[in-house]
């Protein structure tokens, strides 16, 4: 009896005219590295060569007649226009929409984004906010999961939605796999509020990340502001400070994330109880667990556990690498 191989997710990119190369390669070299998970096409809005803001143009393999049979478009950066092409009408109702950087402006012109969460780079983002009010704009963070349609923030965050979307489509164990083929971070902590342009610091500053080192070491202990900065050697006003200059969230929100993260990579790759995991990561009673997981991916852990089920086990508690949406820490 023969068994049917589903057909890999396709992945539209449309190039507009004045593209940004880096971004417009950065669904190739993602998706493309998922082992066959993903099929990623290029086009251009009229089927003609597209010129880049780099002193050369682009001749894509297709049309916008593609745009009609993706599972997931994805709009880069280009020139910022008021205007969206008419070969958005292409895609079909349902589509996964994609922005990277100022491709959001594409979206929101076609009123894509109307009531809906969002970000762009934050260079852009009063601007963006001028322009399109209805869009609830969001300057610092790294990308927005708004379900259908997700926006990321300027050039290297496409990076970390492409990840995002292959975490969420197969789980943390091909997106570690496919950060470590591309020799990218699988995860980043933080927003981009930490690369906002701000006075340098002094050569004598000391950096909070020891801290957070050390955190990520010890997430089972109740760690508390005072002891993360004495660890730094800050008195607790000064650490929180610096700590959300540098990451971009306040020390409580990372800590309660981190510990959300390990937790969906245990659910996915271990055995353990909801109980032990629970124990492990840091919250205090599993019911702490399930209401931090309830309102990071909205479902219960076992509900998670499901959805990302792994094989194989190892050390008699753990199975494989599993899939996750977590990334390694």
């Amino acid at each position: 009896m023969s068994v049917s191989v589903p057909a890999p997710h396709r992945v539209v990119v449309l190039a507009l005219d004045g593209v940004y190369p880096f971004e417009l390669g950065i669904p190739a070299r993602i998706f493309g590295s998922a082992g066959g998970l993903y099929e990623v096409l290029t086009c251009s809005a009229d089927g003609r060569p597209v010129r880049t803001v780099a002193d050369f143009t682009v001749t894509t393999e297709h049309g916008p007649e593609v745009l009609a049979t993706a599972d997931t478009v994805v709009i880069p950066p280009s020139e910022v226009t008021d205007e969206a092409p008419e070969a958005l009408a292409l895609i079909r109702p349902g589509t996964r929409l994609v922005s990277i950087c100022t491709g959001s402006y594409v979206l929101a012109s076609a009123g894509l984004l109307d009531g809906r969460p969002a970000t762009t780079h934050w260079h852009m983002a009063e601007e963006f906010g001028r322009r399109f009010p209805r869009v609830r704009i969001d300057p610092g963070v790294l990308f927005v999961d708004d379900g259908d349609v997700l926006t990321s923030a300027g050039a290297a965050s496409g990076v970390d939605l492409c990840l995002h979307l292959v975490r969420k489509d197969h789980g943390s164990k091909v997106a570690n796999q496919v950060a470590r083929a591309c020799v990218v971070p699988a995860w980043r902590d933080g927003g981009q509020a930490q690369y906002i342009e701000r006075p340098v610091p002094s050569p004598s500053s000391e950096s909070t990340a020891p801290a957070r080192n050390w955190a990520l070491a010890h997430l089972h202990l109740p760690l508390t502001l005072t002891e993360l900065a004495g660890r730094a050697q800050m008195s607790g006003r000064t650490f929180a400070r610096r700590f959300r200059r540098e990451v971009g969230m306040s020390p409580g929100r990372w800590l309660t994330q981190q510990r959300v993260d390990r937790a969906r990579h245990l659910l996915e790759c271990s055995d353990l109880s909801v109980d032990r995991i629970a124990g492990e990561v840091g919250f205090a009673t599993a019911a702490s667990l399930r209401q931090h997981l309830q309102a990071a991916v909205g479902v219960s852990p076992l509900a998670y556990r499901r959805t990302f089920p792994a094989g194989g086990t190892e050390r008699g508690s753990t199975r494989g690498a599993g899939a996750g949406v977590a990334a390694s820490l």
